[in-house]
Formats: C-alpha cells, structure tokens, sequence
C-alpha cells in the first residue's frame, strides 16, 4: 500500500523542517541534559505556535481536533530533528485529559495546545516528571495525578530522565486504548530519527575516503545502507495506515504493527549509522550521537516490539 501526504501535509511537514533547522536542536538536546531547559521550552512553544501539539486536541479545548495524518506527519519531523522534552508524553496525556473532561480537561488541554503545558504520563516511568508542569499515571483502570520521585533512572539518551510516578488523585476512567495515540506517537518519531540517521550516514560515506576512495563506494557499505532504507520504506506505510485507522476497532492492532515495524527499523538504522561512522558516532560532540541514544531509548519505549508482537497476535 503506497501513503501519498497531500500539498498542505507535505508542506506543513516542510514548515516544521525549516523551522527545527534554524533552530539548533542539538545544542537544545544537549542543554536539556544538562538541565538548562529554556532552550527546549522556547522550542517547544515556538512549535506549538506552528500548530503541532493543537493537532492532539479537541476544538472545544482550542485545538484542531484530533488530526493522527497530521500529528505523525508532526511527530516525523520531531524525531528527525531530536526534540526534547516529552513530546509523545503530552499527546498521550491529551487523549486521557479529554475522556476525564470537566474543569481538568478545560483547564489543561487549552495550555498543552498554547504550548504552555508539558505533561508527563508514566508509562512505566515518567519522562522529564522534574520539568513536566503535569504528571499522570494510568493504574487500576483510572487515570490519577502523580507526583514523581526519587533519583531519576538513568538512560541512554542523556536527554531522558526518567522518575517513578505515586498517584495522589483520582481523575477518573481510562478510556479503552487510551494510551495507543502515545504509542503512535512514538512510532512516528522513531520513522524521524532512522530517517535522520539515514541522511547523514549516506552524506558521511560520500565524504569519507579509506584506500583513496569513498567509503560509499564499497559492496558491504552499500548494503547495510540499502537494508536500511528499505526497513524504514517497510514501516513508514503501517505507521501512516495506523494514523488512517485512528477511531476505527483495528486501531490499537495497527498502532501495535507501527510501533514493532518503527522499532526495529529506526533500531536497525541506528547500528548501521555506528558501522558506517565508526567509533567518532558514538562520541558526545558529535551531533549523530544523539539520534543513535535516542533510537536505542525509544526502542522499548512505549512497549517493547515483543509487547506489541504478542498484542498483535492476541488482536487475530
């Protein structure tokens, strides 16, 4: 099945690719690990105002409906350029916020799509829970407030810091699958950061030469790119056809085929970009570092692909 975006999705995901270039997302991510979040929060309201996060929102919260073709054309972006912050986190919270409703989901949703409301769902762990301005916790079918805890755990992207989350107050009733739009999300982003780990191996084996010649030019280089692309090809349809799906019973099927195919894809892409480098890739000053932590971070996040492989075979 072939995924075409139309002219207003292809040149929105333009919009956002422009606008995260001139932005420095790497000396973002880097700030962010070293708890300077002001970079990272500037970025994030400079993205709401390009309308990213309104795209996880009802329009009776100011936001533009849930749009899922739209939000992980967004969330490919994010993952291309390393975004920090718990990006997947808010639009997961969205989709819990709204099926709570009443004062709550007025007074949040409204701030998530102004960019003004970072929200952390544990899932298990919360996700930046010390900058979050809201943590949730999905236990016993409700969705509680949290508060987060203890020394956060490490992870090896720098720019993750992940805490223990204690429920303090009852919001109400989780809604059925009401976490698949996170992990949709989080497959989407995954698609970003091989396709962005991509791009660069293939400009770096143009431009390194061993034996006087580019190291592009040899059999086993070309492969291991070529398997690359290829895997990624793969798992771009399903997380699109899981977008399309979104509202429908297939839906949390899908995601769960996205979020596998995303997994190893973006995972796979990430050792063949260590190959290609060698070791300069996996060293802190240099920018391709922090795509292969991420994408070695985000292959479990979410659900593991073995978590999703037995959903899926529990869904036939």
């Amino acid at each position: 099945m072939r995924f075409v975006l139309d002219g207003d999705q292809r040149l929105f995901a333009d919009s956002l690719h422009k606008l995260l270039e001139r932005s420095d997302t790497p000396g973002a991510v880097r700030a962010w690990a070293a708890g300077d979040h002001a970079p990272g929060r500037r970025l994030w309201k400079a993205l709401a105002e390009a309308g990213v996060f309104a795209l996880a929102v009802p329009e009776e919260h100011d936001g533009a409906g849930v749009l899922p073709v739209e939000l992980v054309t967004a969330l490919h972006e994010l993952g291309r350029h390393a975004v920090p912050g718990p990006v997947v986190e808010t639009v997961a919270a969205t989709t819990l916020l709204a099926a709570v409703g009443g004062d709550t989901a007025a007074e949040w949703l409204p701030r998530v799509a102004a960019g003004e409301a970072l929200v952390s769902v544990a899932h298990p762990y919360a996700l930046d829970a010390d900058v979050a301005d809201l943590v949730l916790v999905v236990q016993d079918g409700h969705v509680h407030v949290a508060e987060p805890g203890g020394t956060p755990r490490t992870s090896l992207d720098p720019a993750r810091r992940l805490f223990e989350a204690t429920p303090v107050r009852v919001l109400g009733p989780v809604p059925e699958n009401g976490l698949d739009l996170g992990v949709l999300a989080c497959a989407a982003q995954q698609i970003g950061v091989g396709r962005r780990l991509l791009e660069v191996s293939v400009e770096y084996a143009k431009a390194r030469q061993q034996f006087g010649r580019p190291i592009g030019e040899f059999q086993a280089v070309k492969h291991h790119l070529a398997d690359a692309l290829v895997e990624l090809e793969y798992a771009r349809p399903l997380v699109h056809a899981a977008a399309l799906s979104y509202g429908s019973h297939d839906f949390a099927r899908d995601v769960s085929a996205a979020k596998v195919a995303a997994s190893e894809a973006s995972y796979r892409t990430a050792k063949t970009a260590l190959q290609v480098h060698g070791a300069i890739a996996y060293t802190d000053e240099y920018d391709p570092s922090l795509w292969i932590r991420k994408a070695r971070a985000l292959h479990t996040a979410w659900g593991s692909p073995s978590v999703h492989r037995a959903r899926l075979l529990a869904a036939l």
